[in-house]
């Protein structure tokens, strides 16, 4: 059976500089409760929860276990592969680059990577895909295998690999999850800014976020804070399986490109502070990060009436999901709300409205559908109702 440390004992593992300029994160018990019940349904080993608010962290509770196997407890500062989480991240590296006239999301890809004349739809036309294409998954790209993808180092790698594959679709014309085309603008970042992709936004946004547990490789030292991932097996039981985008590498192996549709790992306060900075139109403890124009940009709706998602009721924008029509597992967010989750269960989502930021740090592996969990729909619907109360 799996047993729970004390809450009131979390915030001492949490650095005084996480907390800096915002108040004592309290636990809600609601929230715990909610968390707590996944936990012993073996729904999931542990979780690390926060909600935020654009000045403080409203609630921070971590509960279960990180590793089952070696008891090792959930912790706030327990680091977590946040998969498709990357890609907000992406969408602001490139939304800072147009702040700074290096490139506008309307631009043909081939502007900045030539290679890209020679993409061709199915019947052999010239295929013609502009960046917004790439952040909004209306690329119509083709993905590279993970045999094709295997012994690529680098970003720039992998583009002869997706010019090699025809279109699917007209480009702008249908909506399809894509891996190729979040990858393509961070390579676009690394030719308008002059530096690797890994080093532009730990240089641009984690460092000066105080982002500091945020990387694409983690250090030895990080490496014994990785929460283990686990899946159910036929009995019901969560059984380890390891992060599947890494393969037979490391998490702390270099020799892999910074893959920047899924390649982060991070901590709950760590991805707090980013939203938090989204939350206040781009800027945070001072600092400007991005126009407040690139941020609503971003952050709205960008595919028209195009059916897109994992779940009903969404649009997409510029690297985030948004919620256009709150239903099922989003009822509890405002209409326009957005954000992401990750292929191992972490979900940020941001509600405008009430100005909050909900963010689940878990590593389960095969729920059927990652963005309509039960332990999602539970976590954020116990934030909304306890905050909503205590108005």
């Amino acid at each position: 059976m799996l047993r729970f440390a004390p809450t009131i004992t979390l915030l001492a593992f949490l650095p005084a500089a996480d907390l800096r300029a915002q108040q004592t994160p309290q636990t809600i018990s609601a929230i715990n409760e909610a968390v707590r019940s996944s936990v012993e349904n073996r729904e999931i080993a542990g979780a690390v929860t926060i909600v935020a608010t654009p000045d403080r962290i409203a609630h921070l509770d971590a509960i279960g276990k990180a590793d089952i196997g070696k008891d090792k407890p959930m912790r706030p500062d327990t680091l977590f592969w946040i998969a498709s989480m990357t890609k907000p991240i992406t969408a602001a590296a490139v939304m800072m680059m147009q702040d700074e006239g290096k490139l506008s999301v309307d631009d043909p890809v081939e502007k900045h990577l030539p290679e890209f004349k020679s993409l061709k739809t199915a019947d052999g036309k010239p295929a013609r895909v502009t960046i917004r294409h790439l952040l909004t998954h209306t690329s119509g790209m083709g993905e590279a295998s993970p045999d094709e993808s295997r012994g690529v180092a680098t970003l720039a790698g992998l583009v002869p690999i997706f010019v090699g594959k025809p279109v699917r679709y007209e480009p702008g014309s249908k909506w399809t999850y894509c891996q190729s085309g979040i990858n393509t603008a961070a390579r676009i970042v690394e030719v308008v800014s002059g530096e690797p992709f890994d080093r532009f936004v730990e240089r641009r946004l984690f460092t000066p976020l105080g982002m500091k547990d945020t990387t694409f490789y983690l250090t030895e030292e990080q490496l014994p804070r990785l929460a283990a991932s686990y899946r159910r097996n036929d009995r019901g039981e969560l059984e380890a399986t390891p992060p599947r985008i890494f393969g037979d590498k490391s998490p702390t192996s270099r020799d892999r490109f910074p893959a920047a549709n899924g390649g982060l790992f991070s901590t709950a306060p760590d991805y707090a502070r980013f939203c938090q900075m989204i939350l206040n139109g781009g800027e945070f403890e001072g600092k400007r990060y991005l126009k407040p124009e690139s941020v609503q940009r971003m952050t709205s709706v960008q595919t028209g009436g195009l059916k897109t998602g994992f779940t009903d009721g969404n649009g997409w924008g510029l690297g985030w999901c948004v919620v256009r029509g709150p239903q099922g597992v989003t009822a509890m967010l405002s209409p326009g709300s957005f954000g992401h989750g990750g292929a191992y269960g972490t979900q940020a989502w941001i509600d405008p409205v009430k100005k909050r930021a909900y963010i689940l740090m878990v590593q389960r592996a095969d729920f059927p559908n990652s963005d309509a969990s039960d332990v999602r729909r539970a976590f954020q619907q116990a934030a909304n109702t306890a905050l909503d109360e205590a108005r």
